[in-house]
């Protein structure tokens, strides 16, 4: 009875358990998915990590390629998001050139690296003008289930953790770049955002890391990027449902809270694969 009233009218169902303050999948409204992390998963990569918030899966991989920095900024290396949803990862998904939620998700990807400064393009000049390193960030969901942005932020963060670049010199007399792999060093992390996402019902309710089923249902979206001093790196809101400014400062205090505690858990798995 329950399965038929579903299949007929998914989003009164899915008011029947607002109402009472818990979702079809037993969570309260405030409450995440379990998230976990891996680091050093690819062993061909510069850096990776994989995520996984519930049923979703994200994988990054961080490959770093030297170049010549661009002529506007002659200080300054390039960090390259891409976020890939293929058909592997939800039947919603087609074959061929990146649809628009991806599109819209590296966008977004790239709006937080560059807002965060998490790493700093100056930081990836080896000689001005000469020389800088170019971070090609590859994210693939490997299962989708929703809030996609918020595992791809996450592991975007960890796999830039575990990035580690060798030491390069430019050979004065021949003025090419010699690269030392003896010697690595972590890139340096400025900052450590983190993205919490919400699904708007009805312009009022508000629930925390919604499934790919409470999206489709969901009347707006909402997700909010933080750093750890609670400052606002990213707002990205795609249309829908409005919201006040109670309601967004609702969303913002979840977000500080949230991101206390993905850094607890980021900082548990890098203590891990991390020299002191």
């Amino acid at each position: 009875m329950a399965a038929g009233f579903k299949t007929v009218e998914p989003l009164e169902y899915y008011r029947r358990f607002l109402k009472e303050n818990c979702r079809p999948d037993g969570r309260e409204l405030g409450e995440f998915r379990a998230t976990t992390v891996n680091v050093g998963s690819i062993g061909t990569a510069d850096g990776s990590a994989l995520v996984k918030l519930g049923n979703t899966a994200v994988i990054c991989g961080v490959k770093a390629e030297l170049a010549v920095p661009p002529p506007d900024a002659p200080d300054k290396g390039y960090v390259v998001p891409n976020v890939d949803l293929p058909p592997l990862c939800s039947s919603r998904f087609r074959p061929g050139p990146p649809g628009e939620e991806a599109q819209a998700a590296s966008q977004f990807i790239a709006d937080v690296v560059e807002n965060s400064q998490a790493v700093r393009r100056e930081d990836l000049c080896i000689a001005p003008g000469k020389l800088a390193w170019v971070l090609y960030c590859d994210l693939i969901c490997l299962d989708y289930d929703g809030n996609v942005l918020d595992a791809c932020t996450f592991a975007l963060l960890a796999a830039l953790n575990n990035v580690q670049l060798p030491e390069v010199t430019i050979n004065e007399e021949t003025a090419l770049a010699e690269v030392n792999l003896r010697k690595k060093r972590y890139l340096t992390i400025r900052t450590h955002p983190v993205a919490t996402s919400f699904a708007v019902f009805d312009d009022t309710l508000l629930v925390v890391d919604p499934t790919g089923e409470e999206e489709r249902l969901a009347t707006g979206a909402l997700t909010v990027v933080t750093d750890e001093a609670g400052r606002l790196c990213c707002l990205h809101k795609p249309g829908g449902s409005g919201l006040t400014g109670a309601k967004l400062q609702d969303c913002m205090s979840r977000a500080v809270t949230r991101h206390k505690e993905v850094k607890k858990l980021m900082d548990e798995v890098m203590k891990s694969v991390k020299p002191k």
